[in-house]
Formats: structure tokens, sequence, C-alpha cells
């Protein structure tokens, strides 16, 4: 019997790390939702972000390895409309910022009221 046929009857998982959902704070004004997320030990190469229909996805690998390495994951869903290909994402100091502007539709608009 070969050696990987043997890893693979064992069942042995490679690459497997605990998963935490990242604490966040979410602002939103007239313009923008504004999502901060607290991913520290995450380089911009670790972090992956896609926008699918109404939902939002954070992956990002910590580069620490070891018996104590973990990953964080959040998933969040979004008002429909969010353009993906306006969505800014800065990382600066282990923080993320996600900037998901609001298309016209959903902007707040004032209604004037005539008389008569």
């Amino acid at each position: 019997m070969s050696t990987s046929a043997t890893k693979q009857e064992s069942g042995e998982k490679l690459n497997e790390r605990a998963t935490y959902a990242p604490p966040v704070d979410i602002f939103e004004n007239k313009d923008e939702i504004l999502i901060l997320a607290d991913v520290p030990g995450v380089t911009t190469e670790g972090l992956a972000i896609h926008l699918d229909r109404d939902q939002l996805t954070i992956d990002a690998r910590r580069v620490e390895t070891g018996d104590d390495a973990f990953d964080y994951r959040r998933v969040f869903v979004v008002p429909r409309g969010i353009e993906a290909d306006k969505i800014v994402a800065s990382l600066n100091n282990g923080v993320l910022r996600l900037s998901l502007p609001k298309p016209a539709p959903m902007k707040p608009r004032q209604i004037a009221v005539r008389a008569g």
C-alpha cells in the first residue's frame, strides 16, 4: 500500500484551520454603507472579498502558522443594487475598511410638496 493511499484512508485533513467571525462596526449614511472589520495578522494578499448578488463575503487568512493559527470569515446580506466594481477596500493596521456606495435609487431624497 502506498503512503498516499494510507493518508486518504486515515482521513488526514490538510490546511484546515479554525475560522472565526471578526468583530465589525457597520455605519450607514446617505451615500454609503461602511464596514470596519478587525482582522489583525492579515495582509492584503491574505484577503478575499466577494459580492454575489446580495451576499458580501470576507475571507481573511492570518499570516501566523502552527497549532494556534486561525482565519477570519464573515458573511453579510447587503441591499440589492450595490455595485461590486464601485466597492472600495483598504487594510490599515489590522482594520479592513469596506465602502459600499449606494446606487442612486437607494439614496434618500427629499420629496417636494406642492400646495393646492
